[in-house]
Formats: C-alpha cells, structure tokens, sequence
C-alpha cells in the first residue's frame, strides 16, 4: 500500500515570535510520534526566501508523511490531535491542508 504525504500550512492571527514558537512547540508536542508516521518535520517559513514563487501568506509548515492511509486516519481522529486541534483552533487565522497519496 501506498503512503500519504500530509502538509498544514498555519497562518497566525498573532505574527509574533513567541506565538510562532508555540505552534511550532506543540506541533512536535502532540503530533509527533504517531503511528504509522514515516517522517515529521515543522518548522517557520524562511522571510528571506522572497522569489515570486515563494508563499508569503504562512508562519508555520508541518509536514508529515504516513504509511498508509490508514494510519493517517487514525492520527486524523487520535485524541492527541484533537486536543491540538482544540488547543490551538482559536489562534490560527487561516489553515490550509495537502495531501498526497506517495
């Protein structure tokens, strides 16, 4: 079976540093180290990278690849990401989600 590749791009309503540095700490808090998961990378987007094909609208990239499909719908609905979800929801202004079968 195939993996999936999942990729979240998060857009704070708060830019700063500190705000940034939160999400970024409880993304490896509560989302990594699921089962099934391959590979879990997080991290800022790079401000000085400013070719026009660079996306400019994101503070943080996390990107997560699973065995299967089926280990990556288990983390979808795994209390842990839920409680990131709930944790972290009120704080995010835009959230956008790719995902790839690999």
């Amino acid at each position: 079976m195939a993996g999936l590749a999942h990729y979240v791009f998060f857009t704070l309503h708060d830019s700063s540093p500190e705000a940034i540095d939160a999400l970024v700490n409880d993304c490896n808090h509560y989302l990594d180290g699921h089962d099934g998961c391959t590979s879990f990378l997080v991290g800022r987007r790079t401000p000085d990278l400013l070719r026009p094909v660079n996306d400019q609208t994101f503070h943080v990239s996390l990107q997560v690849t699973y065995e299967s499909r089926e280990a990556h719908d288990v983390y979808q609905t795994h209390p842990r990401h839920l409680e990131f979800i709930e944790k972290n929801k009120p704080t995010w202004a835009q959230v956008r989600v790719f995902d790839s079968n690999l």
